[in-house]
């Protein structure tokens, strides 16, 4: 990866719809070379997929919680399973395996507090590998991208 690759993707990670002759423009290079090397940045997996980023608001999605939990073992088919029922959850948007005082982080969007305490009782309560978990309510977002500091 070069450095008119890198100038590429920061284009398309900021408006993946950008046409091809103004991304050509801002990279200094040809339109065909602007489709051969998204054709590789593709099959190489650098660009994973290309989205749409809604607004939840509208959505009626109102709550977003951020989720710390510690589950009851360490056994690897626990682990397991409750990553993959993370993984599959449609109100799951983030999901991390982390190092430190507890196991994952999630982050949780729900229509409103009922909704979120429903999926607790879902998610959490219900299963018993789920030694704890600690919400946090998100009041205001400041900043949220999907954009990398390339």
């Amino acid at each position: 990866m070069d450095k008119t690759d890198r100038k590429l993707l920061d284009h398309l990670q900021k408006n993946s719809r950008t046409p091809v002759q103004a991304l050509a423009d801002a990279t200094g290079v040809s339109t065909a070379s602007v489709q051969r090397r998204m054709r590789s940045l593709r099959d190489a997996g650098v660009i994973k997929r290309e989205v749409a980023i809604l607004d939840p608001k509208p959505l009626g999605l109102g709550i977003t919680a951020i989720v710390t939990v510690e589950l009851e073992r360490d056994r690897l088919d626990q682990i397991d399973a409750f990553k993959r029922k993370a993984r599959d959850d449609r109100q799951v948007t983030h999901f991390y395996c982390i190092a430190g005082a507890s196991d994952f982080i999630l982050v949780v969007m729900a229509e409103d507090i009922a909704a979120y305490e429903a999926f607790t009782h879902r998610f959490f309560f219900a299963d018993k590998t789920v030694r704890k978990f600690s919400t946090s309510i998100v009041i205001s977002t400041e900043k949220a991208t999907s954009e990398l500091p390339i």
